[in-house]
């Protein structure tokens, strides 16, 4: 006994030491802003090719389900939104660059980190006010009362410093002022997580359209983007576990390049470049999107989120193993018909749940959900009568093992 005992004591030991030595979590996500995903194919762009060597390279969409219930603008702040709460439009209400009505009852993942590990160190370098003071929403009430620890922004708004000429250079001189700066703070202190965004690539498309400004606009993007992973690969040789995403927010308008807010393709196509270890095959073999970034943050740091928060996301997770993807409900004069791909194991269950009620989205108050049914998932197919959905709205939850995924049934009245 005594023997047995003393080895138990030592396995206790050597576990408490592996749980000490796990590496810190660490998060960098940074939207350039404006490059279709035909761009950022054309253009060399070194260091974004260097993170996506070290994990992935995606082609990805914003625009949500084009023709549907959550068509979403593809517009720079919408996009931005999608990307830091999960969700299209149909939820979080920003529906331009005027950012007027935020529905803060989705949550950034600043929020979702903040209220699963208060000390988190939370940090912004941005050319855009904005994007700290009206996405985030940072110290209001609506928000959770909290604060990021360090914010670097605002520089549009000093005329004096920075004068607003019609060439846009001033956009030029402010990204670089925030990239330096995002680069030298991780480096020297490692926020657990940032976000870095940086507009010129955008005003020079809409300025000159497709062509060299805008390409050369994308390589000094790109340029920025490697002095800040530069620092992450400094923090990283240092023991701690960093997850790096670089996106855009929107497209081009076909055949000029101009401009973007609309559905066609090149509008909606954008890209993701990563270094995450694990990603799974619905990244490696499928159309991505904006949304799935969210989760995607949300694995790696591996924090608990509320039930009714999961409910919501749009997005799933491109690490690690998911269950389920791409729900789909179709109607005829009989059934409504639920489909999904799947992912899970071959002896998984996928329930189908649904709401009558839009609580959350009205008050942030939880929805109650009713079982309709359960099949395996490799079935990828569950209907029921069309009479028990006769309702203006249903929400519609697919729970697997893993993940959930979620689908409006908007009837018209």
């Amino acid at each position: 006994m005594g023997k047995i005992f003393l080895m138990g004591i030592i396995g206790l030991i050597i576990n408490s030491m592996v749980l000490a030595q796990e590496k810190p979590k660490k998060a960098v996500f940074i939207i350039l802003d404006g490059i279709s995903y035909d761009v950022i194919q054309q253009v060399e762009t070194p260091h974004i090719d260097r993170i996506a060597a070290a994990g992935g390279f995606s082609k990805a969409y914003v625009g949500g389900g084009r023709g549907s219930y959550s068509e979403t603008p593809t517009i720079s702040a919408v996009g931005y939104n999608s990307l830091l709460t999960g969700t299209w439009v149909n939820k979080h209400n920003v529906f331009d660059n005027d950012i007027q009505r935020p529905n803060y009852n989705y949550w950034t993942v600043f929020r979702y980190l903040k209220e699963a590990m208060p000390s988190a160190h939370l940090a912004i370098f941005s050319t855009w006010l904005d994007n700290r003071t009206k996405l985030i929403g940072e110290g209001m009430a609506a928000t959770g009362n909290y604060f990021l620890d360090y914010s670097y922004d605002g520089f549009e708004l000093d005329t004096i410093l920075y004068p607003h000429d019609p060439e846009k250079k001033y956009i030029s001189e402010i990204d670089e002022k925030v990239s330096k700066e995002a680069s030298r703070y991780i480096l020297e202190n490692g926020p657990d997580l940032s976000w870095v965004y940086l507009e010129y690539p955008d005003d020079m498309g809409h300025r000159f359209g497709d062509g060299s400004e805008l390409y050369d606009a994308v390589k000094e993007a790109d340029r920025q983007t490697g002095k800040i992973y530069d620092s992450v690969l400094e923090r990283i040789d240092r023991g701690e576990d960093w997850l790096v995403i670089v996106t855009t927010d929107h497209g081009r308008q076909p055949d000029t390049g101009l401009h973007h807010g609309g559905q066609s393709d090149r509008e909606r196509d954008i890209w993701i470049s990563t270094n995450a270890n694990g990603l799974n095959d619905y990244f490696k073999n499928q159309q991505v999107a904006i949304v799935d970034i969210l989760p995607t943050l949300l694995r790696h740091f591996q924090i608990s989120v509320p039930e009714e928060n999961i409910n919501e996301i749009d997005g799933v997770s491109l690490i690690d193993s998911i269950s389920v993807y791409h729900p789909k409900i179709e109607k005829n004069d009989n059934e409504i018909i639920f489909k999904w791909a799947f992912m899970g194991e071959e002896t998984e269950d996928i329930e189908i749940w649904g709401a009558y009620t839009n609580k959350f989205r009205q008050t942030g108050e939880e929805d109650k959900y009713h079982l309709f049914g359960k099949v395996k998932g490799s079935k990828g197919t569950y209907s029921i009568p069309i009479s028990n959905l006769q309702k203006e709205q249903v929400k519609i939850l697919f729970k697997g093992k893993r993940n959930t995924v979620n689908k409006w049934i908007v009837n018209k009245k």
